[in-house]
Formats: structure tokens, C-alpha cells, sequence
């Protein structure tokens, strides 16, 4: 009788997990060096798509915040070059439009604008004028950092307010200095918070229309008109709000939407990351290569270890799932240490900013299967070589 027909021992899930970190083990520095490659690339890529994501929530948090239904009409050339000047009407008329809930303007006045008489007149500080009605605020949804803001009294006298920028050009910190306006003291009663939708106010200081008028030769007229209306209507109204404010005329009104510059940012960061992303591909890659460069040089060393191991009966097959798991395990450590190094870079940097810490999961899961895939890529060819390493050859090498 013929006993039972003998069969190549196999590995189990466990034993392969075992000699694949037994083999890790081994050789520590080279193991952290390799590891980190893989690292730094899935790091980068995390913190790319977690600062990317991170910055467009904060800019879409900030939309919600500022509403992306502000208008705005402002006053070009003709076609023969010259300026135009809206109707002093501009906002009766556009609040006669339907969906209409809340329209305002500023004018631009001619005057110059000094910290006090001892500076030169034609030493420019950088800052203009503008007048203001008192419902500016609460159509631009801003307010005021420091003081108050023009109301039905103080838009008669003379008074300004300053926007961010021109009240550090002139190096006021607080209401209640004075500057000139041409030749006349004005007091300023407060300074703006900056303005998100409308950037250029920052730079500007602001009267009221009566007291322009009164004081600095202001015709009245006005040169921007700000319109808000309901969501839904935004791009009905955008078609009749240049007709509207300069009827026989409308060529010569430039109509915008303020929200518009910050989703053409939002647009930019995007492209912005897939060159970042193209650059942590690339430092992923090189990773591997180091991976696959240290599975190479393991078997060159180890040819003893697989001699052996195959004369004890270790099949081919299980030589090869041998070394692939010691790529992958490899490969894997890299992976999560990058993901960890990636996410808390992400959230240090977001805090700093102040902006809505978010990583994607999907980053976490595409950067760790990226890394599997690179660790049976790199493992493959060092795995079949010392599969095909013979017992007899190998064990005389050592």
C-alpha cells in the first residue's frame, strides 16, 4: 500500500505577516529610509488635497457669508472715449426693478486726500474719495471695525470714514483724528473692516453725498450703484441693470458680480492642486523606486536564508508571497506615516489661517491604496528573482 500522497506545506495569512515583518525587522535603517520616501510623497498629496479642500471650504463658507447676489453697475466710456456719468436717479430706477431688495452708490469725488497741512500737496498718500450714502453697509453686508458709520446727520457734516488700507496709509488707528480733504478738516468717525466682495473700498475714504457736495465740489453724480436681489433673479436682473441705471446708454455701463472674482479663485486653487498633486505623484515614484531597491538588495543578501528555506521544502510560490509581503509591509508603513504627516500638516496649517480644517477621506484611502500598489509593483521583480534562485546555487553563494 502507498501512503498519502504528500503536498507543499502552505503559509498562512499570519505566518506570511510574520516572516514578512521578521524580515523588516532585520534591517531597521534601510527599512525607515526606504519607508520614508513613500512617505513623503503620500504626505504631500494628503496635505495638497487637505489644504486645497481646506482653503475652497473657507472660500465657499465666506459665499454663503457675503451672498453672491450683490451687483454692481459702474460707469465707463462712450464710444468716443469720453467718461460717462450715471443719473443722479441711478437708484430710484434700479429699485424699481422687480426682484430688486436693497440698491445703493458711491461717486468718486476729486479731492486730495492728506494726513495733516505739513505734508505736500502733490505728495500723493495713495488714498481717494468717495461719497457714500448711509444704506452702503447693509447692502455690501460689511461694518465698521472701529467708530460708526455715516448716517442721516453726519453724511451733512464734515466727517469721513476710512477703509482698512487708507487708515494705515495714513496711520490712523482710532476715530476722532482729522485729515484734509484738499484744504478742509474732516473728522474721521470710523474705519471699515475689510471688504470681502468689494476689495477697492478698502482703499478709500468715504463722505457723505450732501457733505461732498457742500464741501469738495462733488456734482452729485453717482459712479457705481450696488443692487442686491433675490438668488433665484440675480441673472434677470444683470440683463436690465445697464439699461436701467443709463437708459440710451447702456454700452457704456460695466455690470459685474463681486462673487464672481472669488469663485474665479476657488477655480485657480483647483488648478493650483493638480500641479501640487502632480508633484507628490512624483515623489511617490520616487519612493517606490527606493522600495523596489531595497527588496533587490535584500534578496542579494538573503540568498543563504532562501537556499535554505527551499531545501526545507519552501515551495516558489511561497518564497515570492514571502518577499511580496515584505513590500507591502513596507510600502504600508510609509503609506500611514505619510497619511498621519499629512493630516496634522493640514490641520496645523488650516488653524493657523483660521480656516475649516477638512481632509478628504478619500485622500487618506486613494493615498494608502497607492501605496499598496507600489508595494506589489516594487516587490514583484525582487519576489520572482528569489523564487527562481536554485537551492543548491543559492546555499554554495552564501
Amino acid at each position: 500500500m502507498t501512503g498519502p500522497a504528500l503536498r507543499a506545506a502552505r503559509l498562512s495569512p499570519a505566518d506570511v505577516l510574520r516572516t514578512g515583518a521578521e524580515g523588516l525587522r532585520s534591517r531597521r535603517a534601510r527599512v525607515v529610509l526606504s519607508a520614508l520616501g513613500i512617505a513623503i510623497g503620500i504626505a504631500t498629496m494628503v496635505a495638497v488635497v487637505g489644504l486645497s479642500t481646506s482653503s475652497r471650504a473657507d472660500l465657499l463658507d465666506r459665499l454663503d457669508r457675503l451672498g453672491t447676489n450683490l451687483l454692481t453697475a459702474e460707469a465707463g466710456k462712450n464710444a468716443l472715449g469720453q467718461d460717462v456719468k450715471l443719473p443722479k436717479s441711478a437708484v430710484a430706477m434700479v429699485e424699481r426693478i422687480g426682484p430688486v431688495q436693497h440698491a445703493t452708490a458711491t461717486g468718486s469725488v476729486n479731492a486730495r486726500v492728506r494726513r495733516s497741512d505739513a505734508v505736500p500737496e502733490e505728495l500723493a498718500s495713495g488714498v481717494t474719495v468717495q461719497a457714500a450714502r448711509p444704506d452702503l453697509l447693509d447692502a455690501l453686508n460689511a461694518r465698521t471695525s472701529q467708530g460708526s458709520w455715516l448716517n442721516r446727520a453726519s453724511e451733512r457734516l464734515p466727517t469721513v470714514v476710512l477703509g482698512s488700507v487708507a487708515a494705515d496709509r495714513l496711520g490712523i488707528t482710532e476715530p476722532g483724528a482729522k485729515i484734509l480733504l484738499n484744504d478742509r478738516w474732516f473728522v474721521v468717525t470710523g474705519i471699515l473692516a475689510p471688504i470681502e466682495l468689494v476689495p477697492t473700498l478698502d482703499r478709500i475714504a468715504l463722505v457723505g453725498f450732501p457733505s461732498a457736495e457742500r464741501y469738495l465740489g462733488f456734482d452729485g453724480h453717482p459712479t457705481t450703484v450696488f443692487e442686491r436681489s433675490t438668488d433665484a433673479s440675480v441673472e434677470a436682473v444683470q440683463g436690465v441693470l445697464a439699461r436701467t441705471v443709463s437708459p440710451g446708454d447702456e454700452t457704456s455701463v460695466k455690470v459685474s458680480r463681486p462673487s464672481d472674482a472669488l469663485a474665479a479663485k476657488a477655480a485657480t486653487d483647483k488648478g493650483l492642486t493638480t500641479l501640487m498633486l502632480g508633484l507628490g505623484a512624483v515623489a511617490l515614484l520616487v519612493g517606490g523606486v527606493g522600495v523596489a531597491n531595497t527588496m533587490v538588495i535584500s534578496v542579494l543578501e538573503r540568498r543563504s536564508e532562501i537556499g535554505l528555506r527551499r531545501a526545507l521544502g519552501a515551495t516558489r510560490g511561497a518564497i515570492r508571497i514571502q518577499f511580496l509581503a515584505e513590500s507591502l509591509l513596507l510600502s504600508a508603513l510609509g503609506g500611514t506615516a505619510g497619511a498621519a504627516l499629512g493630516s496634522v500638516a493640514t490641520f496645523a496649517f488650516a488653524r493657523t489661517q483660521g480656516w475649516i480644517a477638512v481632509v478628504p477621506p478619500w485622500s487618506l484611502a486613494g493615498g494608502l491604496g497607492a501605496t499598496l500598489v507600489i508595494g506589489v509593483v516594487a516587490g514583484l521583480y525582487p519576489a520572482v528573482r528569489a523564487s527562481r534562485l536554485h537551492p543548491t546555487v543559492a546555499l554554495s553563494a552564501s
